[in-house]
């Protein structure tokens, strides 16, 4: 498959354009690339230019152009610049010179006409024009992506129509490719197609192109944007980018701006739409000056309005609306504010972000801005959150003014919006990352196995880990239950793998990326056919029946039967049957014509069973009278003869016999001691005369048993339908006529497949493999066995798997690579050169598990005068058996047999060994135990000695006991000493030589330690603990000291010593009651006797006396101190009784004595109520103010009616500002509303009209 091309990046970074130029002029075509110098063609009509008079060709740096002088009708062609990989085209349109008009430049466009439907930019018209073949000579192939012309950039005005073209060449494609149109990133236009929008595609067969053309008709400023033309193929995928421009209609200089905001009734209602982005999107052609000598009346059109209005207050924009005649001020208003907006100019950027950027995933893209200051600190967000420094992802630079961050990498998740803060101003930007499509390099292959053999389709894509779909036959292919398909995947090759393929597995498979698809054929066909009988060579005489019989493996497998190479026809002398895996031809009445090759061929196999049909012609010699009877079989008194026939077939044994007279035939069946078993009457005996003989042969002519004898006059046969094991032996023939006898005996052998074996044992079960054991089949069928066949299953499934694919000789077998913890069971088949046995029943069922590896860890943790404890962990391996246990054994120094330690099995990891003899020397070792077995054993290398280790006692005081211990009344008192000592010692606590109370305090004691708990400490648990350790003669001894601490009583005697200036004196004695823990501080406080707001003075003071100082003169003070220790304030403080007076210094002042002034005054109304017109719906106030002596009492009343019960009004008055709320007026709640206010100088009353309106 050829590699497909993918779309490089252009190197151009500016593009030439379709000029029109006037014949007889100069054309000039500029071009920039990305870097400087890199080598640029010109080319026209497909041939490179050289540069001459005509073509002058100019490079600076990266700027190229192109100049033609002396523009001619036949410079009305193509052209193009090209660039490394990236190639332009573009047209030069030339017109024929016009008096009336002027030289039109080189890259002027022509102006949109002033109709109604103006007419679409020279970008547009140009794609239209170019991918039509009869109106442009043939342009070569581009040789990039699988476009021949791209769709280019299009400018369009609103109301116009556009048409853009794509052009893909289809000589080296087997059917039509897939385009696919997009607006943005994500919107497919394929299902947009509709009255704004038309899909179009031909076929040239001259040419083999296919055009595809996308319409977009009455553009809108909606329609404006980034496209994308999408192509694929089978193999192959190219995409095109282009950008559409809508411009807003031109307009008229004398059209006047102000009819846009005038409302007019004729034929709309009030609601009418108004449109004035076709009116206000060039501000420098609205309302130039006229040149018609319009009356005064019309002169005020010629005012640019909206520069008054942007410099007018917006106090005025009512009064220049009504003086310009503007009606509209809602459309007015929102079109002003909208120019402002765009006047506005960032502070903090000189260049902003682009709106949007795109990169292809894997490269790196580069974000810049330029910013007002250059030391402006930015910060760059991704999705709203800030973008941290993380190795080489993100690369943040500060050049000059400019600000850039590098992307490395990009991925689908670099696919977000980008922001750049600085300061309070932000600019935004998105950008997108294209994904390159996934493409099959190496594509499936067609695929021919036998049934039950493994299947796997390879490919090769163009990216690692990609995600593929495969499918069978058009269906998705999943992971089922039964694992039948697995995929994989290796790097850039993805795998699609059958274990075992079944018929049912033939068909097409395809895997598909979003890239390409692969389609390959598996055909499955039938396991090679085994023959386990073929036919043989027939020699039969003339009336006799000849059979062909052959057995093949398969009992399904059916076949045809040909003579000479012609196909059989069964009748009613030749017969054909198919019973199992047998295939039987029988001719009755053989014939002379009979005689021919035949063949047995099954169908579906390239097999071919062939035997020939002879016929024995029997010749009648003359036979004088009187001739004794006789037997004709070869080796005739020597031996008997052996006769081999297979179970289930038909034996028939042609006996030709002679004598005159014909003699009678008398057929037997004797044991090994030839004693007579049975003759063909079951009655007669040899010395019965003849007479009664041939009577019975006749009724045994005439039988027609499984086991029979027919008679002819020359011969008699011998025949055994089915033959079966019983009918194996020695037979007798007797032949008796008058003149003599004869006789002969004939071994008949009947041979069959074996009997199954019996079922078969499993032993040495280990992780994955099992050894199988069986006996030969009791029955060998009369044929030595070949070999034996094992097969294998899970518990719940129903499938066998063959184990050996060659006979197996022996009678044990080491099955492998099963899965451990899965139950499985095995079967047996004999094979001998007949067949294959039944299969022997199943074995028991067994699960693959490997017995633990050995316990860890194995120490000796205690050992006493008659037990000893023991410690391990578990086995570093456990297998998917489990862990039943651990088996504990030891045994005596010097022995060598191993006594369990414990009954039966232990779950724990530790174990005390009790009632051992004190003295002994003992080994120790642990075994893990689970269903596969025993684990090795962890044994202790060293013998213990059962005895009791003196071990001197002593305490492990921890650390923070060594000090005292202070704790909080109510506080858990929870103290563990740990200790050492052997045996057990005797441990002893006491409190300051006293013996501690069990009710009170309680103490709990182990072999290693010993633990002091008090639930809730009280002071009285305060002391010196002592605990001694006993053991025998030898103690140790440790003493801890506990302090329970409480909040300490209030200081005592607060005394006022003395007050002078603006100074107090106090002095007081410590608190009686401490709390059990040393005062550390006072806290003093003052409080004004005015407001006894508490402000502290003094904190953690040590003394015992103060000295408060700035106090305010004229104030009376009191004061109060709480005392402090380790567990804070005290609850209460200690207060001075009377106050301290700050006096005043100076002379006393005498208030002079004032007539009381009477302040009341009747209430009066300083601001009225309005009347007011409100909008139905809306909550409504009515406000007045009022002054009174005393304050006077409110009531409110509409239409003289009290409207102080009524919920739906609400009454505030704050500092004689009254307001009435109005919940939700409707029309009824208009009328006339009275405030009237009444005190006991007197009252005044003020109302207003409401009207409520209904919205309209």
């Amino acid at each position: 498959m050829p590699e497909p091309v993918k779309k490089t990046v252009s190197a151009f970074t500016k593009k030439p354009k379709t000029a029109e130029v006037t014949a007889g002029n100069t054309a000039v075509f500029e071009a920039e690339t990305e870097k400087s110098g890199i080598k640029v063609k010109w080319q026209r009509a497909g041939t490179e230019i050289t540069e001459s008079e005509k073509y002058v060709i100019k490079t600076e740096g990266n700027k190229h152009s192109l100049i033609i002088n002396n523009v001619g009708k036949e410079d009305d062609v193509t052209y193009a610049v090209i660039a490394g990989s990236s190639k332009v085209k573009f047209e030069l349109k030339v017109k024929e010179p016009e008096k009336s008009e002027t030289v039109t430049p080189a890259e002027a466009v022509p102006a949109p006409a002033a109709s109604g439907s103006p007419a679409p930019p020279a970008e547009s018209s140009q794609n239209t024009e170019v991918s039509s073949a009869e109106t442009q000579p043939e342009e070569p192939l581009d040789p990039i992506g699988l476009f021949v012309a791209r769709p280019q950039d299009g400018e369009v005005t609103v109301g116009g129509n556009i048409t853009f073209t794509a052009k893909v060449a289809g000589e080296s494609l087997l059917k039509k490719p897939s385009v696919k149109w997009f607006k943005g990133k994500w919107m497919d236009l394929g299902s947009k197609v509709g009255q704004h929008l038309q899909l179009h595609d031909n076929y040239d067969r001259n040419t083999k192109v296919y055009t595809f053309e996308m319409e977009i008709i009455e553009a809108n400023m909606t329609f404006a944007g980034g496209y994308r033309c999408e192509v694929s193929t089978k193999d192959k995928f190219d995409s095109s980018n282009f950008n559409l421009t809508v411009n807003e209609a031109p307009v008229s200089g004398d059209l006047d701006i102000r009819a846009a905001f005038r409302r007019t009734t004729e034929g709309h209602d009030d609601g009418a739409e108004f449109n004035f982005s076709s009116l206000l999107k060039k501000r420098d052609s609205f309302l130039r000056p006229s040149n018609r000598g319009e009356g005064k009346s019309e002169s005020q059109s010629d005012v640019d309005v909206w520069d008054i209005l942007r410099k007018a207050p917006p106090t005025e924009y009512e009064k220049i609306a009504f003086q310009y005649g503007i009606t509209d001020l809602r459309g007015m208003l929102k079109r002003l504010k909208r120019i402002k907006k765009e006047e506005k100019k960032s502070t903090a950027f000189l260049k902003k972000l682009d709106p949007a950027y795109q990169v292809d995933k894997g490269q790196k893209i580069k974000l810049m801005v330029e910013v007002a200051n250059p030391d402006a600190d930015v910060k760059w967000l991704k999705n709203g959150q800030e973008i941290q420094v993380s190795g080489s992802k993100y690369i943040f630079e500060a050049v000059g003014n400019k600000r850039i961050l590098t992307i490395n990498h990009c991925s689908l998740a670099d696919d977000a919006a980008y922001e750049c803060v600085v300061g309070d101003e932000k600019s935004f930007t998105e950008l997108f990352v294209k994904e390159p499509p996934v493409l099959i390099t190496h594509p499936l292959e067609d695929q021919m196995v036998m049934v039950g053999e493994r299947v796997e389709f390879e490919c090769e894509v163009s990216e690692e880990g990609a995600t593929v779909k495969w499918e069978k036959d058009g269906i998705e292919l999943t992971r089922e239950e039964t694992f039948k398909y697995r995929f994989k995947k290796d790097g850039k090759k993805q795998y699609l793998i059958i274990n075992e393929s079944t018929k049912e597995d033939s068909g097409h498979y395809t895997v598909k990326t979003n890239g390409g698809v692969s389609v390959a054929e598996l055909i499955v066909q039938e396991k090679k056919l085994e023959v386990y009988q073929s036919i043989a060579d027939l020699t039969v005489k003339a009336r006799d029946q000849a059979v062909f019989k052959c057995e093949v493996s398969d009992e399904n497998v059916k076949g045809i039967w040909l003579k000479n190479g012609k196909e059989v026809i069964p009748d009613e002398r030749i017969k054909i049957s198919h019973i199992g895996r047998i295939h039987k031809l029988i001719i009755e009445d053989v014939t002379p014509e009979d005689e021919a090759d035949y063949s047995f061929i099954p169908q579906g196999f390239a097999y071919n069973l062939s035997a020939k049909l002879q016929f024995l012609e029997v010749k009648i010699d003359f036979v004088p009278r009187e001739e004794p009877p006789k037997i004709h079989l070869d080796c005739l008194g020597q031996s008997p003869d052996t006769i081999v026939v297979v179970a289930g077939n038909k034996l028939r044994l042609d006996v030709p016999v002679s004598g005159d007279p014909t003699p009678t035939v008398i057929w037997q069946k004797v044991n090994k001691r030839n004693d007579l078993i049975r003759n063909n009457d079951d009655s007669m005996t040899a010395s019965e005369n003849s007479s009664d003989l041939n009577t019975d042969n006749k009724l045994l002519f005439e039988s027609e048993g499984r086991v029979r004898v027919e008679m002819h006059e020359d011969h008699c046969v011998f025949i055994i339908e089915g033959a079966e094991k019983e009918d194996e032996g020695v037979y007798r023939v007797i032949l008796k006529n008058p003149v003599g006898e004869d006789k002969a005996d004939i071994t008949v052998k009947v041979i069959d497949v074996p009997d199954p074996p019996e079922a078969p044992t499993i032993s040495n079960i280990g992780e994955d493999c099992c050894t199988v054991q069986w006996q030969p089949p009791k029955y060998d069928g009369g044929q030595p066995v070949l070999g034996y066949i094992l097969e294998r299953k899970k518990k719940k499934s129903y499938r066998w798997m063959r184990l050996n694919f060659d006979l197996l000789k022996e009678l044990t077998y080491e099955a492998k690579r099963m899965i451990e913890g899965v139950v499985y069971e095995m079967r047996i088949y004999a094979v001998n050169s007949i067949g294959m046995s039944r299969p022997s029943p199943a074995s028991q069922p067994f699960m693959p598990i490997a017995p633990p590896s050995e316990p860890t860890h194995f120490t000796v943790e205690d050992v006493s005068d008659s037990t000893v404890s023991l410690k391990w962990r578990p086995p570093e391996r456990i297998g998917a058996g489990g862990l039943d246990g651990y088996m504990v054994e030891y045994c005596k120094d010097g022995s060598t047999e191993w006594i369990p330690a414990l009954p039966g099995l232990t779950e724990r990891t530790s174990a005390l060994i009790k009632d051992l003899v004190t003295g002994d020397k003992l080994y120790f070792r642990i075994k893990a135990v689970n269903l596969a077995g025993e684990s090795g054993a962890a044994t202790i290398k060293e013998p213990v000695t059962v005895q009791e280790i003196l071990q001197r006692p002593k305490f492990w005081l921890p650390r923070h006991l060594r000090q005292t211990l202070v704790k909080k009344v109510g506080e858990t008192i929870n103290i563990v000493i740990p200790f050492q000592g052997k045996p057990r010692p005797k441990i002893t606590w006491l409190k300051d030589g006293q013996t501690l109370d069990s009710k009170d305090v309680g103490i709990r004691n182990s072999s290693t330690d010993t633990i002091l708990f008090i639930r809730k400490a009280e002071l009285h648990h305060s002391g010196a603990y002592e605990v001694t350790l006993q053991i025998e003669n030898m103690s140790d001894k440790v003493s801890i000291t506990i302090q329970i601490i409480d909040k300490p009583g209030p200081p005592q005697n607060i005394k006022l010593v003395d007050v002078w200036g603006f100074n107090a004196a106090l002095e007081w004695t410590p608190p009686q009651d401490d709390g059990n823990a040393q005062i550390l501080g006072y806290t003093v406080q003052k409080a004004d006797k005015k407001t006894m707001e508490w402000y502290t003075v003094f904190d953690h003071y040590r003394r015992t006396n103060c000295i408060v100082s700035d106090l305010i003169m004229g104030n009376e003070y009191f004061f109060r101190i709480f005392s402090e220790n380790l567990c804070g304030l005290s609850e209460t403080a200690a207060t001075t009784k009377n106050p301290a007076y700050i006096q005043k210094t100076g002379t006393t002042y005498k208030p002079p004595c004032y007539k009381e002034h009477d302040f009341s005054e009747a209430p009066k109304f300083t601001h009225p109520l309005v009347n007011r017109s409100v909008i139905a719906g809306y909550n409504t106030t009515l406000s007045c103010a009022v002054r009174g002596i005393p304050k006077p009492k409110i009531f409110w009343f509409k239409n003289k009616m009290d409207l102080s019960g009524d919920a739906k009004y609400r009454m505030f008055s704050k500092q004689g500002v009254l307001t009435l709320e109005i919940r939700k007026p409707t029309p009824f709640d208009g009328g006339i509303y009275t405030c009237k206010a009444v005190n006991e100088c007197g009252e005044a009353e003020i109302e207003c009209r409401l009207d409520v309106r209904a919205p309209q």
